[in-house]
């Protein structure tokens, strides 16, 4: 079994390999210390409904994990019920509609929306059977405040929420975030934050200080769960005081005498593994946890500088800097030279690298996100990937490499491939396989699959399973 479970982590590529610049899902490093104790009986062991008498050491962590995430936050109370971010939305906006229904605001159900929202913010609002108004952007990818204040005036008496992502999910500091709050307040709304960029935030400003009525907390990304994989997720909800009786109860064991709005099966969600953010807390301090949003922007910000001569930086804020996260915009090179962002992707397999987000969430982009997790000589491996993948662009866009059989159009080349006895290509098996020279220093965990018909996948079912008949 062991060989077997190593077998499968040795196919896969993770932070013990590489760096993962995955822009929006903040892949930052899970450290052993955080991870052992949730293996601990007294953990892994517990009920989710056991009487509250026989888990007072589990109560303790949760009041002392919410302690902290409100001091981080600046909201006035924590609920870590929810399951996910998605989930947490979900709180989060029926919080919202439960405060103006009890006001008796029942005709409040309009959620302004900006066009560069994650997608699950739309579909949270759907859910809560919200009327979506989407606000644009403008040139900058900075939300239209004058489109904002046009549509919180249009529905102010309809008006429930406004969602907004700080940084935005176009990767900047937004400088008019509070003149936005303000606008909806004034016109009855509330603020719902999504928390997916808290790792921008930590020690240097806070949701509540912002001017948000809440917002989730991705644990799995500022806090360093796990991420992926199917879960377990968590993803709580901060609020102001005056949404704090409309947060999340449970029937069987009251949470804070409240038993309404139960949005997971389990009091406290997925509990078992709130040793993780909680030990990443303690042992980062004040002074750790700023000193990690601090380096993360940093890290963005340094990776941007040195690709901008070879790609086009999509937005940066009004000082030219980036937030934690940035978009390289690869549009262009469809025109010259027929490579897609996603042949980008797939080319960075080649050099040992996960690939970063991509077409969100601009269509044509890649969006690179750090962490704070990434050494500079990790960094300068990155920034030397791209930069070789930009001059193997160029090769095609001045004839000197075949428009079809190149290495970016091949790529990823497994190690079957480049071992086999034949070999047509135009191009060298090292040029395909160790196109930089640290590689053999390196090391890299080759694909074991080369390319695939994305498209073709996700719109027929493939079964892969041998007959029946092979059993008998």
């Amino acid at each position: 079994m062991m060989r077997y479970i190593q077998r499968l982590a040795d196919k896969d590529i993770g932070l013990t390999n590489s760096m993962i610049p995955l822009g929006s899902c903040t892949l930052k490093l899970n450290s052993a210390i955080e991870m052992i104790p949730v293996t601990f009986d007294g953990f892994a062991g517990i009920h989710p409904f056991a009487p509250k008498d026989q888990v007072k050491g589990y109560l303790e962590l949760i009041k002392e994990l919410s302690d902290c995430l409100v001091a981080v936050t600046h909201y006035d109370c924590i609920s870590l019920q929810p399951n996910s971010g998605a989930n947490g939305e979900y709180a989060g906006l029926m919080a919202i509609k439960k405060y103006h229904e009890s006001r008796g605001d029942f005709n409040r159900d309009v959620c302004l929306i900006p066009i560069s929202a994650h997608g699950t913010n739309p579909a949270s609002a759907a859910l809560c059977n919200m009327k979506i108004v989407v606000v644009d952007c403008d040139a900058d990818g900075n939300i239209d405040v004058e489109d904002l204040r046009k549509k919180a005036i249009q529905h102010k008496d309809r008006l429930s929420a406004f969602m907004i992502t700080y940084p935005s999910t176009h990767g900047v500091f937004e400088s008019k975030v509070k003149e936005m709050c303000d606008i909806i307040h004034t016109h009855g709304g509330q603020v719902y934050m999504d928390g997916a960029n808290l790792n921008a935030q930590m020690g240097l400003t806070a949701p509540g200080f912002i001017g948000a009525d809440v917002g989730h907390l991705n644990l799995h990304k500022t806090f360093s769960i796990p991420h992926g994989g199917g879960g377990p997720g968590v993803g709580p909800i901060g609020v102001k005081k005056h949404l704090e009786p409309f947060m999340p109860g449970h029937p069987i064991l009251p949470v804070e005498g409240r038993e309404a709005l139960t949005v997971a099966s389990a009091p406290y969600g997925s509990a078992g593994i709130l040793p993780i953010p909680y030990a990443y807390i303690k042992m980062m301090g004040k002074e750790g946890l700023l000193a990690s949003s601090q380096h993360a922007i940093l890290s963005a910000n340094y990776l941007a500088k040195e690709l901008e001569g070879s790609y086009k930086i999509l937005y940066k804020g009004e000082n030219e800097k980036v937030a934690h996260e940035f978009i390289l915009d690869m549009r262009d090179f469809k025109k010259t030279a027929d490579v897609t962002e996603a042949d980008i992707a797939k080319r960075l397999m080649d050099y040992g690298f996960h690939a970063p987000t991509v077409s969100f969430p601009v269509v044509g982009g890649l969006m690179i996100e750090p962490t704070e997790s990434e050494d500079k000589i990790e960094m300068d491996r990155f920034v030397d990937a791209l930069k070789r993948i930009r001059e193997e662009i160029r090769e095609i866009e001045e004839g000197k490499a075949d428009k079809e059989d190149n290495v970016i159009k091949n790529s990823p080349h497994t190690l079957q491939h480049v071992i086999c006895d034949k070999w047509t290509h135009s191009y060298s098996r090292e040029k395909a396989a160790y196109p930089a020279p640290w590689i053999h220093v390196r090391g890299k965990v080759f694909p074991t699959t080369g390319r695939i018909d994305n498209v073709y996948g996700d719109r027929n079912l493939i079964c892969t399973c041998p007959p029946v008949s092979d059993f008998l």
